[in-house]
């Protein structure tokens, strides 16, 4: 592929633009190909209310997928956790590359970590999954804290901090890698405390399903475990009936024996966001070889939790 420059849509914010240059550079490297960033205004990024209230996550992506459509850029990049998990018959998700850090991280005043938070500390998230599993954690050792809602970019909600509004805050890893500000985290949050969310960490990079030139040369960016991964973990989402707000964390990992990738563990987790109800399970099987196999790892492990009580936990169900 040579030629003109290709078109890559993204949000305009800077973490967006951030992970967004990185896979430009990829594609350039790919294609032979100059690589543009096209920034496009989404809802989500202009509404100030909070997300469940304005339709989940999929506000972020609704323009992006219209301009590739209507073919005003050739591909766009989204993060993962952002992406509704109904296909579009439009548009193909061409790669998923090597996923960031998944996890979780606390930026606290004072540097402290979430054992050293004080009774009554104030702890700013976005998310119902953050809160239902703080506020689990908390009750479960004892503690008492408060989860405040916030909405706002990466400077926004590390300012809550600075300026002694809140305790801490709760953020992505990834995203704080991306921009370079991994250095002002605390303490990276286990997994076995608070699950992320499905598909965290991962970007997907779309384009249009006519496009097969395109697909081909995207396709070399991508990883094929980190593929099933996401695969696994968003189809137990869909199975749950979730919405991309909904109190649900998942995380699908490899288990390794030495080099040797020998089976996917799932866990999911669905909450209550006052975190007194929590269903988590697990499953592990053989490290899905096809797209379907990806996906009934995901739908077998939410009928456990549908068995176990999740539809009565999620404050939103998708239509």
């Amino acid at each position: 592929m040579t030629g003109k420059a290709l078109r890559l849509g993204t949000r305009r914010s800077k973490l967006a633009m951030a992970q967004s240059g990185q896979v430009a550079d990829a594609v350039s490297q790919v294609t032979g190909r100059p690589v543009e960033l096209v920034p496009i205004t989404t809802y989500g990024d202009t509404s100030r209310e909070h997300l469940a209230q304005i339709g989940g996550t999929g506000v972020f992506v609704a323009a992006l997928r219209e301009a590739l459509v209507r073919g005003e850029v050739d591909f766009a990049v989204h993060s993962l956790k952002d992406l509704p998990t109904a296909p579009h018959d439009e548009l193909v998700l061409a790669a998923v590359p090597v996923r960031e850090d998944p996890r979780d991280v606390l930026i606290a005043r004072d540097a402290l970590k979430l054992t050293d938070l004080p009774n009554g500390a104030r702890i700013g998230t976005g998310s119902a999954r953050r809160m239902a599993q703080l506020n689990a954690y908390a009750a479960a050792h004892g503690r008492d804290v408060t989860t405040v809602p916030i909405r706002g970019n990466v400077d926004t909600r590390i300012g809550y901090v600075t300026s002694g509004e809140l305790d801490a805050v709760v953020l992505a890893a990834a995203g704080l890698n991306r921009v370079g500000r991994s250095g002002e985290v605390t303490d990276f949050l286990s997994v076995d405390t608070v699950l992320p969310a499905p598909g965290q960490g991962a970007l997907a990079v779309e384009c249009s399903v006519r496009d097969t030139e395109l697909i081909a040369a995207l396709a070399e960016l991508d990883d094929p475990f980190t593929r099933a991964a996401v695969t696994a973990e968003r189809s137990l989402l869909a199975a749950l009936e979730a919405g991309c707000t909904a109190p649900v964390g998942a995380l699908a990992d490899l288990l390794a024996d030495g080099p040797i990738v020998k089976e996917m563990r799932l866990r999911g987790v669905v909450g209550t966001t006052d975190g007194t109800t929590l269903v988590q399970l697990s499953t592990t099987g053989p490290v899905p070889g096809t797209h379907e196999a990806a996906m009934a790892l995901g739908r077998e492990l939410a009928t456990e939790m549908l068995a176990q009580g999740a539809a009565g936990l999620m404050g939103e169900r998708a239509q």
